[in-house]
């Protein structure tokens, strides 16, 4: 398999673009391999700009659960752009697609878009500060929840592969009020709040851990920490960008039956467009601007084209077993995955249609055994897979996924490639 025009591409990017990318994983440092790059996409189906087809289990981080290039929603889309591509001023669509993520969701009252995940959390946090008076967050160890100053403290993703916690450029008294504790460990939880209860303001946490590879969190863990928050006075804040739309209509609230009192949005509801979103409670939500004294505010916030995209998505989304559907064609991915990777120091992490391998012979539970994973052996298996023209999630603290348009054939000729390429490495 040739790259010419990729390497030749990427020489070129390096020359006006920092590392030649936008987003710093896209480089492709950690696997040892140079950036692709793409000249299309269709179904499953990437093609690069040298013209090699490669199956997509990253879709865009997790955005396109119905495939790329949707017929339906490229539809919409073209319509949309016919009346107008940004206005600075309310649309219907807006309310529209309001309307759809509160039906879904059941923590949603009020919503407010924005137009990415870092934003959306970012504004998430400084409602929850803003509506309780208080100052300290807590996070959890790996957990990514976008590149906002006071939320880089032992995050997950590609800020893994820093030799620090943190990013440079962040003063420290930037994030002196952001305790971040180790994933599954409630007991620590409930020292920190008999610590430090009447300050601590809200508590984030992917309800699924995605951004150091898929984490489940143990039983019971997420009642607990629900209860707690209660109990101090605190907000419970779910980020998910990732897990939003992706494990459930009403996502992984809905799956697991805990209601948190914000939420964060993104990948799936701009239906492919940037757009994110954040909401919760009414009375919660009413201290933003205009209402309230938090402010938040963005041009293209509630774009009339992202919002077009993500009300089509949605609309295909609540179509009858839909995610059943998806369900049941991942699980027998999976099960068929697990067989492959029997003995094989291999640990496979999963919930619907999201997967992670990790290439331990040790429990992944939390960051801190994500870390003790075989990053090198990572690397040989994503370059291995590449040359097979298979693209998973290029990051050993990444997850990958499974979307409605991958075929029963593709998975299975899948299995087959992984099959031959974990018995190499």
């Amino acid at each position: 398999m040739q790259r010419i025009l990729s390497e030749k591409a990427y020489k070129e990017a390096v020359k006006y673009i920092p590392g030649g990318v936008n987003s710093p994983v896209r480089a492709l440092r950690s696997v040892g391999a140079e950036p692709l790059f793409i000249s299309k996409a269709n179904g499953v189906t990437l093609t690069d700009i040298d013209g090699n087809e490669l199956t997509d289990f990253c879709l865009s981080w997790g955005v396109f659960i119905l495939g790329h290039n949707h017929k339906l929603v490229n539809e919409t889309v073209k319509n949309a752009i016919d009346l107008g591509t940004s206005y600075g001023i309310p649309t219907l669509q807006e309310t529209q697609l309001a309307r759809l993520l509160v039906e879904s969701v059941p923590s949603l009252e009020k919503v407010r878009f924005v137009s990415s995940g870092t934003e959306a959390v970012m504004s998430a946090i400084r409602v929850a500060r803003g509506f309780t008076r208080r100052n300290i967050i807590v996070k959890f160890d790996g957990c990514y929840h976008g590149h906002a100053d006071h939320l880089l403290v032992s995050a997950g993703s590609g800020v893994a592969q820093l030799n620090a916690s943190s990013s440079s450029g962040i003063p420290e008294d930037f994030t002196k009020y952001t305790l971040s504790l180790p994933f599954n460990d409630i007991e620590l939880v409930k020292a920190v709040f008999e610590e430090h209860g009447d300050d601590i303001a809200a508590v984030i946490i992917e309800p699924v851990a995605a951004n150091m590879g898929v984490i489940l969190l143990q039983a019971g863990f997420l009642k607990d920490l629900r209860t707690i928050t209660k109990k101090y006075g605190a907000l419970l804040i779910f980020d998910e960008v990732i897990t939003g739309f992706r494990l459930a209509l009403g996502g992984a609230q809905e799956r697991f039956g805990i209601t948190p009192d914000l939420s964060t949005f993104g990948k799936i509801i701009g239906g492919g467009f940037p757009a994110a979103a954040f909401g919760g409670r009414a009375d919660v939500m009413a201290v933003l601007a205009p209402d309230g004294p938090v402010y938040q505010a963005g041009t293209l916030s509630g774009n009339p084209i992202a919002m077009a995209a993500g009300i089509q998505t949605l609309q295909l989304l609540q179509q009858p077993d839909f995610y059943k559907n998806l369900e049941s064609k991942s699980n027998l991915f999976i099960t068929e995955l697990k067989d492959i990777i029997k003995g094989k120091s291999i640990v496979l992490n999963h919930v619907g249609s999201m997967f992670t391998l990790f290439f331990a012979d040790h429990e992944i539970r939390n960051f801190a055994d994500v870390k003790r994973s075989d990053t090198e052996r990572f690397a040989r298996f994503f370059r291995a897979l590449l040359h097979e023209n298979i693209y998973f999630s290029p990051s050993a603290y990444e997850t990958s996924f499974i979307s409605a348009a991958h075929t029963g054939q593709q998975l299975e000729q899948t299995l087959s490639i992984l099959k031959k390429v974990i018995s190499t490495i």
